[in-house]
């Protein structure tokens, strides 16, 4: 198993692929993370905060992939970003309406991103959909929150 980590502006990328041998040459993938950002917002509004990052993955010499993304502080139902001892719910998605929970597809309510027969060397960018819902604990503590998570790709 190869695994590699950086810290990309507020958000450690872990990134994890299952080795396999093609040929002579051995398989590889290169992951790049853009953070999701909420920024500053009034937490009294009564709107969703929205934001989008991306991931974006390069292998070589794969049949296929998969993307998934650890649950950091929380859960896949709610994930958590914290600031000290307080924490404001969010959650990242796969799909611009905000259905589909991306996670590790370990279960009906969350999934995984996958790809077959990726060419070669190609990047392919995939955009995380971040939202904060519409809950009272919003307005709770003002403070810089961030959260943790790992993007796992298995080729």
């Amino acid at each position: 198993m190869k695994a590699t980590s950086s810290w990309r502006g507020g958000m450690l990328v872990y990134v994890a692929g299952l080795m396999m041998a093609s040929g002579v040459e051995a398989a590889s993938c290169q992951v790049s993370a853009a953070v999701v950002s909420f920024g500053s917002f009034n937490p009294l509004t009564l709107s969703y905060v929205d934001s989008t990052g991306s991931i974006t993955v390069n292998c070589t010499d794969v049949a296929g992939y998969s993307i998934a993304l650890s649950a950091g502080n929380g859960s896949y139902s709610q994930r958590s970003m914290v600031s000290g001892i307080h924490a404001l719910d969010y959650n990242l998605y796969r799909d611009a309406a905000h259905q589909q929970v991306w996670g590790d597809g370990s279960s009906g309510d969350n999934y995984a991103v996958t790809a077959a027969n990726p060419v070669n060397g190609q990047n392919y960018v995939y955009t995380v959909y971040g939202r904060l819902p519409l809950t009272m604990s919003r307005g709770g503590h003002v403070g810089t929150y961030t959260d943790t998570i790992s993007i796992i790709v298995n080729y």
